[in-house]
């Protein structure tokens, strides 16, 4: 019965998600009062959380799912229709860009700093989660795009033309959101926001243990570029409690409503033709190592007894053949209607394990390697309802074994983050890749206009920022690395 409320809440919330973001802008745009009763603004932090939550989800689960699953080349494009080709290609615009910009700085940042402004009493933990959200959603944005607007951002009709900021300040502003959010998330005798927290349903001991998360996870990734900050940081870090995530920050969705997983609803609004197909370059990978993963992450088709796949991007020379998709598992599949409740996971249990694991290699902070390592992998699979077969897999896949250098040992953790996120995390696998350049065994999409061997390593700022903002910094090529990509 639990269950149930839940899902049907989540419907609820879903839909209020899309009507917040269209009467906020509606009104701002507008209207020019003091007050408006329908104005979000004067929303509470209780009513305003899902709808950001929600948020969060659709720009991960979507637009960042596609292009990443496509960049870190567990998926291609399907030979029988045409979509996503030109991610395929590498021969994206700015324009490609604009919904994905709308989704971070209307759909989810504002409703968060809403609810980080908001004068309501004892409403410290659901501004603490707003922080974490936040810092999370300004990773994911300048992750994908490099320097982008920060301090001046989110002020409404205040300041028109948001200045850019450079991307190791943003990342100074993200370890400051996390330990706010963290601080707020300790405060006794708050008002908890329970089933209306679609992440954790109130649980603020959860909540911190994503902020802890989601910091080492950033530290992390300044590995390459500022190694001493990443140590120090991680070392502070681990200095204090709270633990880390031991399973998935995932949020959930229904198969009625149009409350499905975000990545299924486009497909249903593309008549559900199968764009998204299997990349013979992650496909290879789990064939090599005899993953079992292989067949929950992809979908065998009728009459076959293996995964099909095709070179990433050789769409135009497989007109012919027939290729699997990834599965429901995932939300991958257009004509399963399983795909409408695969979850979108913001960060992962085998994501949070691989992480320790890492800093521990690094020796950047105390643990046990081997035991954290092999509880990522585990959490993979247990995760994909197959957890007895994780222990055979460890003993004898090629790229499941600890080889005792810190080199070696860091590549083995970060191919296996990249077999876990197939298809759940794609974005941050291509992330990942760009900051340690393993896999090694990415390719050149067949399709590509760009030349030269090269590589997406950035989204390209969107038009509307070309065409609005008189701070914008200027354009860059989808080949040029963001500051921490060394």
């Amino acid at each position: 019965m639990k269950t149930n409320q839940f899902k049907t809440y989540q419907l609820t919330v879903m839909v209020l998600a899309t009507i917040l973001t269209v009467s906020f802008y509606s009104c701002k745009k507008f209207l020019d009062v003091n007050e408006n009763p329908n104005n979000p603004v004067n929303a509470s932090p209780q009513l305003l959380l899902p709808a950001a939550e929600a948020a969060v989800g659709q720009l991960v689960g979507n637009n960042f799912q596609i292009y990443g699953n496509f960049w870190a080349q567990y998926w291609t494009q399907s030979p029988s229709s045409s979509q996503y080709r030109t991610i395929d290609q590498y021969r994206v615009t700015n324009t490609n860009f604009d919904q994905p910009w709308i989704n971070i700085y209307r759909s989810s940042l504002e409703n968060l700093q809403l609810i980080i402004n908001s004068n309501t009493p004892n409403a410290e933990h659901i501004k603490g989660m707003a922080f974490l959200l936040k810092a999370y959603t300004f990773q994911l944005a300048t992750d994908a795009f490099g320097d982008i607007p920060l301090t001046e951002a989110l002020q409404g009709n205040v300041i028109a033309s948001p200045r850019y900021e450079r991307q190791q300040v943003v990342y100074d502003s993200i370890f400051n959101y996390i330990d706010r959010g963290i601080i707020l998330l300790s405060v006794a005798n708050a008002v908890s926001p329970a089933s209306q927290d679609l992440l954790f349903q109130g649980d603020a001991g959860q909540w911190i243990r994503f902020g802890r998360t989601l910091k080492l996870r950033a530290y992390l990734r300044l590995s390459q570029v500022l190694p001493a900050t990443a140590q120090q940081g991680i070392a502070q870090l681990y200095s204090t409690t709270g633990g880390f995530l031991e399973s998935d920050a995932a949020l959930n969705y229904a198969s009625t409503g149009g409350n499905e997983n975000p990545l299924y609803n486009e497909t249903i609004g593309l008549g559900r033709t199968q764009n998204i197909v299997a990349s013979t370059t992650a496909v290879n990978a789990f064939l090599r190592n005899q993953d079992p993963r292989l067949y929950r992450f992809y979908d065998v088709l009728a009459g076959a007894d293996t995964i099909s796949s095709i070179r990433q991007g050789s769409y135009s020379t497989n007109t012919d053949k027939e290729v699997s998709p990834p599965s429901a598992l995932v939300g991958g599949n257009a004509i399963n209607t399983a795909s409408a409740t695969a979850p979108v996971k913001l960060i992962s249990g085998a994501e949070s394990y691989f992480l320790q694991a890492e800093a521990v290699a690094r020796n950047w902070a105390s643990g046990n390697l081997a035991a954290l390592y092999r509880f990522g992998v585990q959490s993979s699979f247990s995760a994909l309802g197959i957890p007895d077969v994780a222990p055979a897999y460890l003993a004898n896949a090629p790229d499941a074994v600890l080889p005792g250098t810190t080199a070696g040992n860091i590549r083995t953790i970060i191919l296996q983050k990249y077999y876990a996120m197939c298809g759940f995390q794609g974005f941050e696998a291509w992330t990942e890749w760009r900051r340690t350049g393993y896999p090694e065994f990415l390719v050149t999409s067949a399709a590509s206009t760009i030349g030269g061997g090269r590589m997406p390593l950035r989204f390209l700022y969107p038009n509307s920022e070309i065409t609005t903002n008189q701070n914008f910094p200027g354009t860059t090529l989808i080949y040029e690395p963001v500051w921490w990509d060394k």
